[in-house]
């Protein structure tokens, strides 16, 4: 057996999603659910597949960034669609500016992705004609003309204006995209325009359900899908800054305004920010979309953390196992998971650093992938222990330079308590992944960050 180096390297590229409809990247998968406590993705699936054709769905998903969502979300759509949905996934964050986001740009951000989706399987079906009045207003606010895309069965192209009259070709997408486009980089043409939309937001969600879904979803059915379900990643990313009402931008999105984001006729999957959980709006929160968001936590390497005692051994080897297994299936992708064990001498010096890899890792995916392509980039496999070590202490060390002593109380604080209260602690020890959380049968638990548990400040605390 020799190891393709280049195909695990892309492999092994942090920022890159496993997209379960592709057969060779399905390769790359590891179920985590067995030690995370839940399955998650077929807790969304079964309310979708269950209230498929009685009644629309809006469901809550959420976890540390980089802990692996993206994944699971495409791994949901693959199972969706294997059972005859229509299912429309994008990443908000590429449309949208995270630090400064509104309701109605998140409506028109799902208007353009369903109604460009439909055009895809068959243009012209949909004619959202109520939009017109819409995109006219926003062109004359924003003093410009605004492109409008052609299709075959829509072969006008040219601008729309507040001067435009008769019938003009429209393409629903093509004109969200020229507005979205000529704002997402200018603050001040996206204040102008939401100066405009904000008073016509149930407008616009009455012209995307009445317009645009209501046709589509039977156009769906006839065409032998189940439903119309749309995704929402990335919008656990928005920026925690605060509006001038004194609100932060996540309360004010999902829970000042979450009742109109679930009021969309179709099934809807949201990605929130994790600190929403430790809110005093929580229970606001829940009560405006009527679910609790589903957490993904990370993946244990050890048990709940029960003693101070650095010593004592105290693996969580299901979850060890796993991780290693992730790493080799990117190695060895081809190879029978009982199989991959055997090669570990054509990664690693020795098993006992793949080992090491995994508990610093702390269950975090993306840290993980990270720290393995940091030992690419600096030499071929097989790694030696030093490399690893190397790495590592750059990792432990960016993390130490970036804590202050107030941060450490805190930390210190709630290790003791085995618990976080409220958004504040959040922000502080779980959004910089100074503390990781954790599900077993007990519930939620926290513990450090592997990594930062080897510097000297830790090490004190735990002596005294």
């Amino acid at each position: 057996m020799k190891l393709d180096l280049l195909r695990f390297f892309k492999a092994c590229n942090p920022s890159k999603t496993i997209d379960m409809a592709h057969e060779e990247e399905r390769k790359y998968y590891i179920d985590f659910a067995s030690v995370r406590g839940s399955d998650i993705i077929r807790e969304l699936r079964r309310t979708i597949e269950l209230l498929s054709r009685d009644e629309p769905t809006c469901q809550l998903f959420t976890g540390h960034i980089g802990c692996g969502k993206s994944t699971e979300l495409l791994r949901l759509k693959d199972e969706l669609e294997k059972k005859g949905f229509h299912v429309i996934y994008f990443e908000s964050s590429q449309e949208l500016d995270m630090a400064d986001v509104d309701i109605t740009e998140i409506l028109l951000a799902i208007a353009r992705q369903v109604s460009e989706s439909l055009e895809k399987i068959k243009p012209g079906a949909i004619q959202p004609r109520g939009f017109r009045a819409l995109l006219q207003g926003a062109a004359n606010i924003l003093a410009t003309p605004i492109q409008i895309e052609g299709s075959a069965a829509l072969p006008g192209i040219g601008t729309i204006n507040a001067s435009t009259e008769g019938e003009i070709g429209f393409s629903l997408p093509g004109g969200i995209g020229s507005i979205t486009a000529k704002t997402k980089d200018s603050p001040k043409l996206r204040h102008q325009l939401r100066q405009y939309l904000e008073p016509r937001t149930n407008n616009i969600l009455e012209a995307i359900n009445n317009e645009l879904l209501a046709p589509a979803i039977p156009l769906l059915q006839s065409l032998g899908k189940t439903g119309l379900v749309v995704i929402v990643d990335n919008l656990d990313r928005v920026d925690s800054v605060r509006k001038p009402t004194g609100r932060t931008q996540p309360e004010y999105l999902f829970v000042d305004r979450g009742e109109q984001l679930r009021r969309l006729s179709c099934h809807v999957v949201y990605t929130i920010p994790l600190g929403l959980i430790f809110s005093n709006d929580f229970s606001r929160l829940v009560n405006r979309f009527g679910v609790k968001p589903k957490v993904l936590p990370m993946v244990p390497v050890q048990q709940r953390q029960l003693v101070k005692d650095p010593s004592i051994n105290n693996d969580f080897e299901p979850g060890l196992n796993l991780l290693r297994q992730m790493v080799l299936a990117r190695a060895f992708p081809d190879v029978p998971p009982s199989d991959r064990l055997a090669l570990i001498p054509l990664v690693f010096d020795a098993p006992e650093t793949l080992d090491r890899l995994c508990r610093i890792s702390g269950g975090h995916v993306r840290n993980l992938l990270g720290l393995l392509y940091s030992c690419l980039q600096q030499e071929d496999p097989p790694f030696s222990r030093q490399t690893l070590e190397n790495t590592i202490k750059e990792y432990r060390d960016d993390l130490v330079a970036a804590i202050t002593e107030d941060e450490w109380e805190l930390l210190f604080q709630a290790l003791e308590q085995k618990t976080v209260q409220g958004d504040e602690d959040y922000q502080t020890l779980l959004r910089s992944m100074f503390l990781f959380e954790y599900r077993d049968d007990q519930g939620r638990w926290y513990w450090i960050n592997p990594a930062l548990a080897e510097a000297a400040r830790f090490k004190s605390w735990l002596s005294s």
